[in-house]
Order: structure tokens, then sequence, then C-alpha cells
């Protein structure tokens, strides 16, 4: 269910809302503390069922009361945060303090034992920056780590050990069948904790890939690390007494320093993952993850790398999947890496099952269809009712159409041919067609509020690379609330039910490759990073291998959430929840984005 409860805010806020709809929903405004407390999960869903807008499910019931005893223990924590990141700040200053003194005594110490090269200056930095050289003063390879970790240990003597964080509340793992509500509860829990906790993220597995992907090849490449070590060495290093020799090995010392806390990749995205360039963490932090899936090696490595490192550092999880997490990674892919993630999320989350066997999106759609935006099959007349509707929608856009060139993750772009004020044209072949993924349709879900798709086919293993485009397209336009108008050869719930051809999956062989921009960059991370802990798989050609279960997984959520999108529940939300609406209101209803 999609959501669900932007209806209620008239009834539960009086004042309007201070959210700003966001890609990935990052809040980190103290000014929200001041707004009125949102009624928890609890709350929202007895009302819900109430107004008859949702048939009450003990199961639904159950996984509200334990969102709800866990918005309960935030309150607390999130102020044992604040004081715990306050002593955190002070004893990081004060050990980089004592470690510089110690550089500094270890420099003059080098600088009385080398006098005789006082007078070969030279333009130090210049050279450094532009060559890279080895240093011949400094210590390289063992006898760099050693003096590494003999000043680690002073340290700790003179600082103390780093502040212990308060234990955090145990996060949940709610896992269930496709539309029994899981992410409508998530998403209930996440918009009640405004104002209570300071860092709060809800991301999509795909939209978690992408950001995941994008910053470790920031982190890799170092752009920013690079940056920001270029600016610090030279603030403090190049007014330094010392001559050329010892300034180097400053330099030296400092690099190693960088090039320590870098060594793992993954630690380093997510310590960004959250904050996202907003200034340093205070205060607790909530991660609401949907549909957490282990399709690919990366996926695996990543995923247990982020998580794992968020979990051991405070954050609160609350995730949605359809399986259960020992039942998440069928092919025994990253066995040693995947059971770690294991034991960490048993550590931080309760597995809460939410049992229902039914699809509440068919039950709306039962009680609300609206049959005018999926038209069917591709003959002349409907396709006439078809552009017959999109004609009338252009002309209520009071606009013209034209094209469009929407800019696209990782630098690319995507031409869109047929576009007016927010609405958008295409052909299944032009969107699935060719190797675009996620990143594209992200674009497209955030630009347009009505997307209309023709000429869908209905779906064989012939085209099995397209239906999967397919089905990450519909994804993305129903957790952004697009109003999707759909000309196909088949109904919903055929189309994906194969042809003559033979059926859509096949247990034995079924695989597909990754979208290809991001077959490109997980091979250059992986080829580059030291992102493991053990031996790689071969990373010369990582594919996707989704067993026929999982699939059918994807395509039950595809049928439901086109199923849903008919519906005129569905239908009246999108002027107020989707990021084109959003964007334009200066205040108002707030969302609940449900997306389970």
């Amino acid at each position: 269910m999609k959501k669900l409860l932007f209806l209620l805010s008239s009834r539960f806020s009086n004042r309007p809302s201070k959210l700003r709809a966001t890609n990935f929903r990052l809040f980190c405004d103290r000014s929200l503390s001041s707004l009125s407390r949102r009624p928890g999960p609890v709350t929202y869903y007895k009302s819900l069922v109430n107004q008859g807008k949702l048939k009450h499910d003990p199961y639904q019931e159950k996984v509200a009361f334990e969102l709800d005893n866990l918005l309960g223990r935030l309150d607390q924590y999130e102020k044992d945060m604040e004081e715990y990141h306050t002593k955190l700040a002070k004893w990081e200053e004060s050990r980089e303090n004592e470690r510089r003194r110690l550089l500094m005594k270890e420099a003059n110490a080098k600088q009385q034992g080398d006098a005789s090269s006082i007078n070969k200056r030279r333009n130090f930095f210049q050279t450094w920056m532009s060559s890279h050289k080895k240093v011949d003063g400094a210590e390289q390879g063992v006898g760099k780590w050693v003096s590494y970790l003999n000043r680690e240990k002073k340290l700790d003597s003179m600082v103390g050990q780093r502040p212990v964080a308060p234990p955090a509340p145990k996060g949940l793992y709610i896992y269930g069948n496709v539309g029994s509500g899981k992410t409508m509860l998530m998403d209930m829990f996440y918009s009640a904790t405004e104002g209570i906790v300071q860092h709060r993220r809800r991301l999509h597995f795909h939209e978690a890939m992408l950001q995941i992907h994008d910053l470790m090849h920031k982190v890799w490449k170092n752009k920013e690390i690079e940056n920001s070590l270029q600016s610090s060495i030279s603030n403090w290093v190049k007014n330094l007494p010392f001559d050329t020799r010892v300034k180097e090995w400053l330099v030296e010392e400092e690099r190693y320093k960088q090039e320590m806390k870098i060594k793992n990749i993954l630690p380093a995205v997510a310590d960004k993952f959250l904050v996202d360039g907003q200034g340093r963490r205070t205060g607790a932090s909530i991660l609401c993850f949907d549909e957490i899936q282990t399709v690919d090696v990366f996926a695996i490595v990543a995923l247990s790398g982020i998580l794992s490192r968020l979990l051991s550092t405070g954050t609160v999880l609350v995730a949605t999947s359809n399986r259960a997490p020992n039942e998440l990674n069928q092919d025994g892919m990253q066995k040693e890496i995947f059971q770690q993630f294991l034991t960490k999320l048993e550590e931080h989350c309760e597995n809460v099952p939410i049992g229902s066997e039914i699809d509440y999106r068919r039950q709306i759609a039962k009680s609300s269809i609206d049959q005018s935006h999926y038209f069917w099959p591709l003959d002349s007349t409907v396709i006439k009712e078809y552009e017959d509707t999109w004609n009338k929608i252009v002309e209520h856009s009071g606009g013209k159409v034209t094209s469009q060139t929407l800019p696209v993750m990782f630098g690319r772009t995507l031409e869109v041919f047929e576009s007016c004020n927010g609405v958008a044209r295409f052909t299944f072949e032009y969107l699935c067609g060719q190797p675009i993924g996620a990143a594209d349709y992200i674009a497209v879900a955030k630009t347009y509020h009505t997307v209309f798709i023709t000429d869908i086919p209905v779906m064989s293993m012939r085209i099995r690379d397209k239906a999967r485009r397919f089905i990450t397209l519909v994804d993305e336009l129903y957790n952004h609330h697009c109003s999707l108008y759909c000309c196909a050869a088949a109904p919903i719930d055929d189309l994906f039910q194969g042809t003559e051809e033979g059926t859509l999956f096949d247990l034995e062989s079924f695989q597909f490759e990754t979208e290809t921009e991001d077959t490109k960059l997980r091979r250059d991370v992986l080829a580059e990073a030291n992102t493991t802990t053990s031996s790689r798989e071969n990373t010369t050609g990582i594919i996707s291998l989704l067993s026929g279960q999982e699939e059918m997984f994807a395509f039950q959520r595809a049928v439901s959430r086109l199923i849903e999108m008919q519906t005129s529940f569905y239908l009246e939300g999108v002027r107020q929840i989707h990021p084109y609406f959003q964007e334009k209101q200066t205040g108002g209803s707030f969302e609940i984005k449900v997306t389970g």
C-alpha cells in the first residue's frame, strides 16, 4: 500500500509542514524539534482502519505496536547521543592536538639530526603536489606502519580511549509477502520520528545502490580526500620552522594517516551516508531501508559493509524485505561476509514477520479502480482512446509539447522527446529496450508527475532484460508517486504470464546482467578498491544471479503496484506527494510515503 496517510494531515496537524521533499529524505534541521509531535504508527493505523481506508489485520497491528515501542525509546536515545557526540568531538580534538605535538617533537629531533640539509630548501609543496616522489627520510613499509602504531599507542595513554557510545535501541527487520503493508508501516514510523531524531533517511534499494556507487567512486578516486588533505597539510606544515626534508617527512606521515583511514572504502562511505555533506554528525540517526535484497556480489559486499558500520556506530535500522534475513542470500555468494552481516543484524535488530497472505493493494483496487489509466489491448480503438487521453492531459497542463534533456547520475543524460509541464510520454522500447537503469528511471520519476508509456508487450524470456528494466521502472514511478498511463498488449495480471515462446522465468537458468552503467562501476570499484576481507569472486563479468523465486517476488510486486496505481485512492495523492508539486507547495499536508 502506498502513501495512504497524507489524508490525515488536516486531522492531526494544524500547522504547515516544514518538510521539503528530497531524493533521499535527509533531515538534519534543528528547527524540526519545534514542530508538534506526530502521531505514532498505532494511532495512524487505527485511524485508517476506523475510517474504512484499511481493513484491520492483526499482523499489521502487531508490527505497528513494535514500531511504537521503538519510537518511545528514541527521545532519550537522541539526548544520550547528543551528549556522546559532544564528548567525542572534544576527544578527537584533544587527540589531534596531541598527535601533532608528537609529530612536532619527532620533527625537531630529525631537524637537529640533519642540520646539514637546512640550506637545501626548494619549493617543497610544488614539487610534492606534482611528483609525489618518495622521501628518503620517511619510514617506508613496515617501518612506517610501526611508527604509526607506536604514535597511536602513545596517544591512547595520553588522551585515553575513545568515548563509548550509549547502547542503541534495537531496530526492526520487517519481512513478509508482497502487498502485506511492510513499507506502509515503516513509513508511519519514519514520519513520526520527525522532530525526535536529527538525522533521518528513508531509502529504497535502488536509490541506496546508486548512492553507494557514487560515494564509493568519489572516495576511491580521492577527489574529496585529496582536496582536504592538500588543504590541511598546507595550513599547518608549510609555515613550520623546519627544512624541506623534515617537512616532507611530516607530509608523508599525514598522508599515511589518511591512507589508513580509507584502507577499507566501505566505512568511509558509510560515514558519509547519513550526514551527506550536512556537517558534523550529532545526535541519534535512523535509517529506514525499503526492500533489502542481495541480488549480486556487489549488493552483498556493499550492504554488509555499510549497514554493519552504521549499526556499529549507533544508527537505528528499520528495514523491510520479502525475505527473512537468513534467506536473503540463497545463491550463497560471499558467504563469510554475509554471515558477518547476519550476526550484526541479529545483534542490532529484532526480526518481525508480517504473516498476512493478503495483497492489500488488490483489496483497495476492488473498491476503487480507475481503468482509464490502463489501456489494452493494442488495437486501433484502444490506441485512439489512449491518444485522446494524452491530448487532454497536455491541453489541461496549459503548455506546449517539447523535448527535454534530463541529467542523470554518473554524468549521463536522457533525452525526453515529448514533455509538457511535468507530463511526459515514452514508448516501452525507448525506456526498457536500451541499456539504461534505475538512475534514469529515478530522473524521470522525479521530473514528471504524469508518465505515459505505450506499446507495452507481454513479457517473455525473449525480452527478459526488458522485463527486468520495466519492473525497475514501475518501482521508481511508484516510489515517487507518479500518475502512470499505460497502453499494453494485455491486462495487468497477464503481463508477466509469458507467451507462446515460453514463461518469463526459468528456474534452472534465469539470470540478468546488471544495468550497463552499474556493471561498469561495480567492476571498476571492485577492481580498484579493497572492498572485501576474503578472496573476491571474478569481477570481470559480474552478473546478477537471481533465482526464479526471487524473480517471482519482483513480478508479483510489479503487478501489485500497477494495480494500485490505477486506484482513485492512489491517484488522489499525486498532487500532494509527487516532488513536482511538493517543490511548489509553501506548506500544508505532510507526506507519508508508503511503498510496501
